[in-house]
């Protein structure tokens, strides 16, 4: 566990304003975090392993569920305790032929999967509307953007809440497929693993996809931005962390993760069921998933399903667009928040429309996301062993987490999660080769 905290970091506590309690408190940036996992990209994959695989594939939900929760909230814990943002203190701690590799690649990440997800947002809400899809991705975009250039972070934050429960689309949607009871235990509790290239890979992306590279930079920067509306504008003011603090950092990601992890599993679950059953094994996006769900399971899946990528995309897309933005000012030593008001942070608000404004051209310009979304998944599973490595190794050190160091069993979980990706990804490229 962690040590107690030194007394004149709790006398600036007291001063500056402990969190408040609750359960809105409970329901805070873990659940908006969890829900932007489960991102259009992330449905995509989820639904291509649930037709490819069926039931068969229900296992890797629980399995991934610790590791889903020791990341965020590594990254949560590192925000909170340094003060700082992931990429502010990846730049503190290591040289700059370690950080702009990394920063490069999680910026070139956000900008392809914000792309992907209004794709996601223009062909799932297609299925409902006659508005052709570029119009629906460019409009989208624009209302997406004024959002974040014009409110504020509190209506941004009550916003994600509420489209955070679009999610639970995909629950109904799994009740409706009416799977057989036993084959979904037996799929839950009994992992059936083949050592092929095809299983591997999917693996590889849905791990890629539930502990995403963007994941680590949104929850580090949103505890910053947290102690920043608690009054907290300077890093002296937010470093460190009260007993409390923690609990409720733990409390708040272990909420999001499982809710995440929930999602995953009914859409694997729900596809699993129809379509793999039917036959209907490939299957490279959310929207041509929920097209096909329609004389399997009847219309109102179909909507359902469609809706729950429209819901969670307008969710996802501004953490993709704000995440990067988030990277590349970091990576510049440069400040950034949603506090913040443009004519005060040009950079970070630059970033953030420059970002959506790629995402809609790579759109435009005939960039198919969709038939990407395994492939960025298994991109993603590359991207996230090293980047956890080095969040592994600052949260061990006492230069710069002081007595906060992470604990025994967040060492454990932590240093397996990271020999496990490590693994899977090295697996994969061993059947390449072979």
């Amino acid at each position: 566990m962690d040590q107690p905290l030194p007394k004149p970091l709790a006398e600036r506590r007291a001063r500056t304003g402990e969190r408040k309690p609750g359960l809105l408190r409970a329901l805070g940036t873990g659940v908006i975090t969890g829900a932007a996992d489960d991102d259009p990209s992330a449905i995509g994959t989820y639904a291509s392993a649930g037709a490819k695989f069926g039931l068969a594939f229900l296992w890797i939900a629980p399995v991934v569920l610790p590791m889903m929760y020791v990341v965020v909230y590594v990254s949560a814990k590192l925000g909170q305790v340094y003060g700082k943002g992931l990429f502010a203190a990846v730049r503190d701690r290591y040289p700059r032929w370690v950080l702009w590799p990394i920063v490069i690649g999680a910026f070139t990440g956000n900008v392809i999967e914000a792309a992907a997800n209004l794709g996601g947002i223009g062909a799932a809400l297609n299925l409902l509307v006659p508005v052709p899809v570029p119009v629906i991705v460019g409009g989208a975009a624009a209302l997406i953007l004024a959002f974040q250039i014009l409110g504020s972070y509190a209506l941004l934050r009550r916003i994600f809440r509420w489209l955070a429960l679009a999610l639970f689309a995909y629950v109904a949607a799994a009740v409706m497929a009416r799977p057989d009871p036993v084959e979904v235990l037996r799929g839950t509790f009994v992992p059936r693993i083949r050592f092929d290239a095809e299983f591997l890979s999917i693996i590889v992306a849905c791990i890629g996809t539930s502990l995403s590279a963007y994941l680590y930079t949104w929850q580090s920067n949103q505890e910053v931005e947290e102690e920043i509306g608690q009054g907290r504008v300077t890093v002296r003011q937010r470093k460190g962390a009260t007993d409390g603090e923690l609990r409720k950092t733990r409390r708040d990601v272990l909420v999001g993760m499982l809710f995440s992890n929930l999602i995953l599993y009914f859409i694997i679950l729900s596809t699993g069921a129809t379509l793999h059953a039917a036959g209907q094994t490939e299957i490279e996006s959310a929207a041509q998933a929920a097209a096909a769900l329609e004389p399997l399971a009847g219309p109102a899946a179909t909507v359902l399903f469609a809706l729950g990528v429209v819901g969670v995309g307008f969710l996802a897309v501004p953490v993709m667009t704000i995440g990067a933005a988030y990277d590349l000012v970091q990576g510049f030593g440069r400040e950034g928040s949603l506090h913040a008001r443009p004519s005060e942070a040009k950079l970070f608000y630059g970033a953030i429309a420059g970002v959506t404004v790629l995402a809609v051209l790579l759109n435009l310009l005939g960039f198919n996301p969709m038939r990407a979304l395994v492939w960025s998944g298994i991109v993603q599973g590359f991207s996230v062993p090293p980047l956890l490595l080095l969040m592994m190794l600052m949260t061990n050190d006492r230069g710069m987490m002081g007595d906060r160091v992470n604990g025994r069993l967040t060492n454990a979980l932590g240093w397996a999660t990271t020999a496990v990706t490590f693994a899977a990804t090295a697996c994969l490229v061993a059947t390449w080769v072979l």
